[in-house]
């Protein structure tokens, strides 16, 4: 069984994508966590991201693994680092680069193989997953997408004003939709959940009643 969920940014798609996959047993994986670490390895590396090859070269040696929901580059836990606000800033900036796409894709199509399967990201259901059974699309109102995200930055104690955490993701939005290489795209045969309003378990229900469905 392949899961696709694809969707912009604070959709809620990692949180529902962890829950759906403890339900059924089966492996979850964090495309965005990957990309997320290179963006880190580059800030660690003096924070040029302009210099693409030094970008590619970065990609190429990082070794990352998944343990449960902790998330390791090179040995070392990541898990928290790669969730800061600059980090998520400058994702987008490294996924955006056609080289490094293809080889995190690789490896999260290698990772799929021949075993059940939930991801989510941009491109899941267009790209690394074009196969996939069930393929959702989440998506939500920008302000209450910059809601949750405030809500998340607050209970790790880092301080930032709603307004900047919006223009952000409007940022994020903007180079995800329009970059040339696995860009954010609603699939054809995705079904659309609207999450503005919703609780995560509604979300969860809804979604988890049509893989259900279908597979009767």
């Amino acid at each position: 069984m392949q899961i696709a969920i694809d969707g912009p940014a604070g959709a809620g798609k990692s949180t529902i994508a962890k829950m759906i996959a403890a339900d059924y047993g089966i492996i979850y994986l964090d495309t965005g966590a990957m990309y997320r670490c290179i963006a880190h390895r580059v800030l660690l590396q003096g924070d040029d991201f302009s210099d693409t090859e030094k970008i590619i070269k970065l990609a190429q040696e990082a070794e990352i693994r998944f343990e449960g929901e902790k998330v390791f580059c090179n040995g070392e836990d990541v898990t928290e680092s790669i969730r800061t606000p600059l980090v998520s800033l400058h994702t987008s900036d490294v996924a955006c680069i056609k080289e490094v796409r293809e080889l995190l894709v690789a490896q999260q199509k290698k990772i799929a193989g021949d075993q059940s399967v939930i991801m989510d990201g941009r491109d899941i259901g267009s790209v690394v997953l074009p196969e996939a059974e069930y393929k959702f699309f989440l998506d939500a109102d920008v302000t209450e997408r910059a809601i949750r995200r405030k809500k998340e930055l607050d209970a790790k104690g880092i301080e930032k004003e709603l307004a900047s955490i919006k223009q952000e993701i409007q940022q994020r939005d903007d180079n995800d939709r329009n970059r040339v290489e696995g860009p954010l795209v609603q699939v054809e045969d995705a079904i659309v959940v609207d999450t503005t309003g919703k609780s995560i378990d509604e979300v969860c229900a809804a979604i988890k009643k049509y893989i259900d469905e279908v597979r009767a």
